[in-house]
């Protein structure tokens, strides 16, 4: 648990902070979300990876740089995958500790809520598009269209009295 995520969590600070710019498109357009490439801390973001790999594994050693592997976006790939690794052995974690004090599991029942919202946002959600590059922002934006809705068409359903 601890070595995924403190992989993903200094990889994430160092993409944000010096990442070259991403192909996250494939047609050699890149597109820069790092400090040092003029972005701030309000704009800056790690850029997904790029449509041309598609859903494949995308390790470090499968490219033939480090260059092409930061081009086409590797370390968003690598940020994912360690950080839902890890909060699923924290899970794990949780529900050993409330076994081995004889407690009942309701804490590791109920982080597995937001587990598995994340593996949902960030791993399903790309499987469905075919790339890890499209979509996280439009569910975020799909999930708080929702909930204005759903409470907009709740509070028309309350009768007042008059």
């Amino acid at each position: 648990m601890i070595p995924t995520l403190l992989t993903a969590t200094s990889v994430f600070i160092i993409a944000f902070i010096a990442a070259p710019p991403v192909d996250i498109d494939g047609i050699r357009e890149p597109v820069s979300g790092s400090l040092l490439y003029g972005n701030n801390i309000i704009s800056g973001a790690i850029i997904p990876t790029s449509a041309a790999i598609g859903l494949h594994f995308y390790p470090i050693w499968e490219a033939a740089s480090v260059d092409e592997w930061l081009y086409n976006g590797g370390p968003y790939e690598l940020i994912v995958l360690h950080f839902l690794l890890g909060v699923a052995c924290y899970m794990g974690r949780e529900w050993e500790l409330s076994f081995r004090l004889g407690m009942r599991p309701w804490i590791a029942v109920a982080y597995s809520a937001p587990v598995a919202a994340a593996t949902a946002v960030f791993l399903i959600y790309p499987i469905g598009q075919g790339s890890f590059s499209d979509g996280v922002a439009g569910v975020f934006g799909g999930s708080l269209f929702s909930a204005m809705h759903g409470s907009l068409v709740t509070s028309s359903l309350i009768r007042e009295n008059h």
